[in-house]
């Protein structure tokens, strides 16, 4: 018994892939063509003839089916016989799609088996996520105006955007305003006045007290004039002891901070793969040094309104927009690959809007 098998992580509604499982004309546009067969509604002719790893078209007939969990299809490729099982598992980010066929009369030749499988991950990775973004974008409702309104995807809003009264909001912000300018004036109100700066006393010629002759002398300085000076003098001298003259010798004045280090290791990011309503980024973490790496961290700051659904080669962990990637030890001399998938609100996808790693830009963005 030979058997091939392919699965794909989708972030679609299983009711949405379900469809493009069943559906003559989506089939043919990520599989191969199909028509129907007169007189047999569970039963359809797949052109496979040209495809990698097939030799003739096949004819299939659903034996089994669940909506939109299972499909059991038998298939007959030029009498060689086999079973295709299609199991739809809901995820969190949306479904998972696996596909196993199974020989049960004759078998495929060693050129075929590679091939066969190719071509069939390939259906599953490339051309069916693109259909299903293509269904996906055929829901959104570019009429709202018009009334009637049919299903549309959801949208994220921006926090404090248009959702909000704005003239409420102006309102607010004049009261808020006004109460500010109020109190603002009832405090320079009560506030004192400043004093005014006064002159320093000028020295007056004053009489002098009488003489032991009982007589007085006009212009002469009074007694205590003399002693003041000499009290300035002896106390300029010794306040200047008083004050730490240490001070400025705490900052030194000349010394530059000292360089950043420099990375231990570098990243370079690449958009893999572009789709409607999303891509797969890519992450390489190259090691230049001549020791292994363990504290590393890739910081990926993403487009408002994207979400990541998958990551393979390390440990995804986000908060809001930004999300941190962390895995094993990059060895000396050595790289680790990165791939994510990134889900986009928007038909045209956009790319993330920063990517670092131990605080230095990652290379590619």
């Amino acid at each position: 018994m030979i058997e091939i098998g392919a699965q794909v992580d989708l972030s679609h509604p299983p009711e949405r892939v379900w469809l493009a499982l069943t559906d003559r004309e989506l089939l043919g546009r990520w599989f191969a063509e199909a028509e129907t067969v007169e007189g047999v509604p569970d039963r359809m002719l797949l052109h496979t003839a040209d495809l990698p790893g097939f030799e003739a078209d096949v004819e299939v007939e659903v034996t089994e089916r669940q909506e939109p969990e299972l499909l059991v299809l038998a298939c007959d490729e030029a009498g060689r016989l086999s079973e295709l099982t299609c199991t739809v598992t809901a995820t969190k980010q949306g479904c998972r799609l696996e596909l196993r066929e199974v020989s049960t009369h004759g078998a495929w030749s060693a050129e075929q088996h590679e091939p066969r499988e190719q071509q069939l991950r390939q259906g599953l990775t490339v051309r069916l996520p693109a259909i299903l973004d293509w269904l996906a974008f055929q829901q959104v409702d570019l009429r709202r105006a018009d009334g009637g309104m049919t299903t549309e995807l959801p949208l994220i809003r921006v926090r404090g955007g248009a959702g909000r009264n704005p003239r409420r909001r102006r309102t607010l912000v004049a009261v808020v305003a006004g109460a500010v300018l109020v109190a603002g004036t009832a405090a320079w109100v009560t506030l004192p006045p400043d004093p005014k700066p006064t002159a320093a006393p000028v020295p007056t010629t004053t009489a002098s007290p009488t003489t032991a002759a009982g007589t007085t002398t006009v212009g002469a300085p009074p007694a205590t004039q003399s002693a003041r000076p000499t009290r300035t003098t002896a106390s300029a001298t010794t306040r200047p002891s008083r004050t730490p003259s240490a001070k400025p010798s705490r900052t030194p004045s000349s010394a530059a901070p000292p360089p950043p280090p420099a990375p231990v290791v570098v990243a370079r990011y690449e958009t893999d793969s572009s789709r409607l309503f999303g891509y797969t980024g890519e992450i390489v973490v190259d090691n230049p040094g001549s020791a292994p790496v363990a504290d590393w961290a890739v910081v990926v700051t993403l487009a408002e309104g994207t979400t990541v659904d998958d990551v393979d080669g390390a440990s995804g962990r986000q908060d809001g927009r930004a999300i941190t990637f962390t895995g094993a030890a990059v060895a000396a001399g050595k790289s680790l690959t990165i791939s994510f998938d990134v889900r986009d609100s928007r038909p045209k996808a956009r790319e993330p809007e920063s990517c670092t790693i131990g605080g230095q830009r990652c290379a590619g963005l």
